[in-house]
């Protein structure tokens, strides 16, 4: 079965030298193992030391290209780069706001050599229509001032220029790199709190670095991570792009979009892998083993710390209108109380690294105890899941079961199917089916 590619879309211009714009954010999401669509806003003519032209894209081509992408296309996260215009700012918002999906905004006003890539009414469409619908702008210092209306002189203006920036809801990530500071200060602003990352301060950052930390922010959301280690996650790895970045011209330096994270691609693995899984699950799975909250599906990371570790099926896999449907695609954080199943079962055997709940209607423990898979009952009785999962391993020699019957379901009673992985679990499924 042909897998599924987590595909993120970025809204930006193209840059004809390849170090910023469309060009980097397609290298930076790719590095992560996400597909990049593209809607070009913009042709700009520049090298490394200047922009010569720029050609904006006529809105109905822009239009056009947004239609063709989101009709088609299961898109994780967007982001937007240079929009240019405030006639471009309106038919993105105007499009995108018919559609649940994180937005980053990357305020693209001047390009890292000087030259402006926007024009007047630009920041004033950005505040009106974009940023109350994003889940996180990422301003640079010159461009926080212009959104913000204020100077930012030290760390209590930039402070209070995320406040005002994020007014309306949205999270700021105030970049440091442009102030005059000895190592580098970031500001995330998210729920009225600030979380502020400090990194040592390197050569200049050179050519597309804030395109590049975006699109890593963007590919993490698409890939399922929420907001905060979308961010930290980014930042870990924008460090490294500008510590390996490399001259291609006579100007400007061009940051190293392409910087693999060997640790994501294990988490990337994991999600890959659920969804592949919960699609072959829907076609074998018979309505009456899905219970009345329906079937999730987790699976964790190696040495997995906390539930933010174990991803799930976002939203599960549900039963509407006679077909088994997924709501969601896999995220970590959304397995619920599989989540303390699974690291409960892991403190015990680390190689037990999912479960999925199913309904236990018909016949099918008896069918599990003849094909060989080891029940073990449980009443939790109030008790919450990870000591009822210690109860229930403790009770069986420190051994996992393959299943656990749990009869204290407001829902009906539901079997935890315990395994390896989620294609071990889905055979343990498969094998009660035949």
């Amino acid at each position: 079965m042909t897998s599924v590619m987590k595909t993120a879309l970025t809204i930006a211009g193209s840059d004809s030298i390849g170090g910023a714009g469309i060009q980097t954010d397609i290298k930076a999401m790719a590095s992560l193992g996400v597909h990049a669509t593209t809607v070009i806003t913009a042709v700009t003519a520049q090298n490394t030391f200047e922009v010569s032209e720029v050609f904006p894209i006529p809105e109905d081509i822009i239009q056009a290209q947004l239609d063709a992408v989101l009709k088609d296309c299961d898109i994780g996260a967007v982001k937007t780069g240079m929009l240019y215009s405030e006639k471009t700012v309106k038919v993105v918002a105007d499009t995108l706001e018919d559609h649940d999906v994180p937005l980053v905004i990357d305020p693209v006003m001047i390009a890292t050599v000087g030259d402006s890539l926007s024009t007047e009414g630009l920041s004033k469409a950005l505040r009106k229509y974009l940023l109350p619908m994003c889940e996180l702008v990422t301003p640079n210092r010159h461009e926080a001032e212009v959104l913000s209306g204020m100077k930012i002189r030290n760390e209590d203006d930039a402070m209070l220029a995320c406040e005002l920036i994020g007014k309306e809801g949205s999270s700021v990530l105030l970049k440091g790199g442009h102030m005059d500071t000895k190592n580098i200060i970031d500001y995330l602003y998210l729920s009225s709190e600030f979380t502020i990352m400090r990194n040592p301060r390197l050569n200049k950052a050179g050519h597309g670095s804030g395109c590049t930390l975006s699109s890593y922010i963007t590919a993490n959301l698409s890939k399922g991570l929420d907001l905060v280690n979308s961010v930290l996650k980014s930042r870990e790895l924008i460090q490294k792009a500008i510590s390996t970045q490399y001259a291609i011209g006579k100007g400007e330096v061009v940051v190293n979009s392409m910087v693999y994270d060997n640790s994501d691609a294990v988490r990337f693995g994991v999600l890959d892998t659920l969804d592949t899984v919960s699609a072959e699950l829907i076609e074998i799975i018979p309505h009456r083993l899905v219970p009345k909250n329906g079937i999730n599906i987790a699976f964790a990371i190696p040495d997995a710390a906390g539930p933010e570790d174990v991803a799930g099926i976002d939203g599960g896999l549900t039963v509407h209108n006679g077909l088994i449907v997924k709501n969601g695609q896999a995220k970590f954080g959304a397995a619920d109380h599989l989540s303390y199943i699974v690291l409960e079962a892991m403190n015990s055997n680390p190689a037990v690294r999912s479960v999925a709940n199913i309904s236990s209607n018909g016949h099918i423990l008896d069918i599990m105890e003849e094909v060989g898979l080891s029940v073990i009952r449980s009443e939790r009785r109030g008790s919450d899941w990870k000591t009822t999962i210690k109860n229930v391993i403790e009770g069986n020699g420190g051994v996992v079961p393959d299943v656990i019957y749990d009869t204290d379901q407001k829902n009906g009673t539901t079997l935890k199917v315990l395994g390896r992985t989620p294609k071990d679990v889905l055979s343990k499924i498969e094998s009660v089916l035949e």
